[in-house]
């Protein structure tokens, strides 16, 4: 009879194995209309954690080739919190979190009474989540075939619709095979192939999380990076067609304080509030909302220098995070804003050296944007922007017309245009 517990044992990796998706998937009846096959081809790469300045401090000579015969901003600004769901859907939908519904990596929805972790996949491949639209169900609404490979939002249909070409989020198809994907979707016949490619890739930041942005961990995974995208433009460029690339990250990174985290205040009475998950932000959801005021004096009659306390109606405005902005009801009734270096440690897990998150005008919180392709100038540097201007960049390469108000504005990057 112990036989069945060891042999369970053994075989329990094998099955977990066997249950990884890495499989595509086809939306089946999708065709690019006649318009559509006329149009250019944009490749939206997303390098995780890729701070403004990794290219440069490691030298990752293709990308500064690259970036050299096109568009490079001194940096990218992230959405309001610097983390990677809130400002993936940001980017791909041009609305600030508060307002897309992501507001933050894990958050609590009280109409709902549920929880949004970015590991709980039956909530990420739920759109009952997700609010906008994102560029590839713009794209397909307009009879243009789009194609991903990861991108946050992309295993959901979202309005009914996810990419005529899709795959689930795993770490299991090496970095040839991906590459290989986008090649083959793109020697597809004319009326199946895809006009709009997302790629993402989450190597620097992983390094960075478990070694810091200074390591040699991160260091090899900026030049790993670097050449993979090397690969993809030779694979591509192959093709000769009008490809245009667009290479950003969501946000930076910043060695913090591994030692002396900080403890949830002593002022806040756990019996009163759900506080989710959170270390660079924590939300304080009051079960009563008579709560909230008692709290929040407490909170501010015990000032600490390593973190601000807010009432969701006092956030900064330009974070467009308040109460005002925050169309779900999704940002916690108070939230504390640790400092760099300091993070939170609420519930006594070991602190990674790397992390983000934190106040998205801190320099090390800037992500990085570089372009190039026929449809951009050459040679042009321009200043930091915000991301979500990046939506109607893309829509206006691809000719697409934007449905609904978004927050970005097509005007910041006209200039590097054609």
């Amino acid at each position: 009879m112990r036989i069945l517990p060891a042999l369970l044992i053994l075989l329990c990796p094998l099955l977990i194995i066997a249950q990884v998706d890495i499989t595509q998937h086809v939306v089946p009846g999708r065709s690019n209309s006649a318009e559509q096959q006329k149009k250019p081809y944009v490749i939206l790469i997303s390098a995780d954690g890729f701070r403004y300045d990794l290219a440069d401090k490691y030298q990752a000579k293709h990308l500064q080739q690259f970036r050299s015969n096109g568009v490079a901003a001194k940096a990218m600004i992230p959405s309001y919190p610097s983390l990677t769901f809130p400002n993936h859907y940001s980017i791909i939908t041009g609305l600030y979190p508060a307002h897309h519904g992501l507001v933050d990596n894990t958050f609590y929805d009280k109409k709902r009474n549920e929880i949004y972790r970015i590991g709980n996949r039956k909530a990420v491949e739920d759109s009952s989540w997700y609010g906008g639209t994102p560029l590839w169900v713009l794209a397909e609404k307009q009879q243009m075939v789009t194609a991903s490979f990861y991108w946050v939002g992309s295993e959901t249909p979202i309005q009914g619709v996810r990419p005529t070409y899709y795959y689930r989020y795993n770490d299991s198809i090496d970095m040839d095979t991906r590459l290989g994907a986008v090649k083959n979707w793109l020697t597809l016949p004319e009326d199946k192939r895809p006009h709009f490619i997302t790629f993402y890739v989450p190597d620097v930041d992983h390094e960075e999380h478990m070694y810091g942005p200074d390591s040699k961990q991160a260091e090899a995974a900026v030049h790993f990076v670097d050449e993979s995208i090397a690969k993809m433009v030779r694979m591509t460029d192959s093709l000769k067609l009008p490809v245009n690339y667009i290479f950003l990250s969501d946000h930076g990174m910043i060695q913090v304080d591994t030692v002396n985290t900080l403890p949830l205040p002593a002022a806040i009475d756990t019996t009163k509030f759900k506080i989710p998950d959170g270390d660079v932000l924590v939300h304080l959801y009051a079960y009563n909302a008579a709560d909230i005021q008692p709290a929040y004096a407490a909170l501010k009659q015990q000032p600490s220098p390593d973190y601000d306390v807010y009432m969701a109606n006092e956030i900064p405005a330009r974070w467009h995070y308040a109460a005002a902005d925050d169309r779900y009801n999704r940002v916690g009734d108070i939230i504390l804003v640790p400092k760099p270096p300091k993070s939170f440690s609420i519930r006594r897990r070991r602190t990674i050296p790397g992390k983000h998150g934190f106040d998205n005008a801190i320099p090390q919180m800037h992500a990085t944007f570089y372009a190039w392709g026929p449809a951009f100038k050459q040679g042009v540097q321009i200043d930091a922007f915000e991301n979500v201007h990046v939506y109607p960049l893309v829509a206006r390469i691809l000719g697409l017309n934007i449905t609904e108000k978004i927050d970005g504005n097509s005007k910041v990057l006209q200039p590097v245009l054609k």
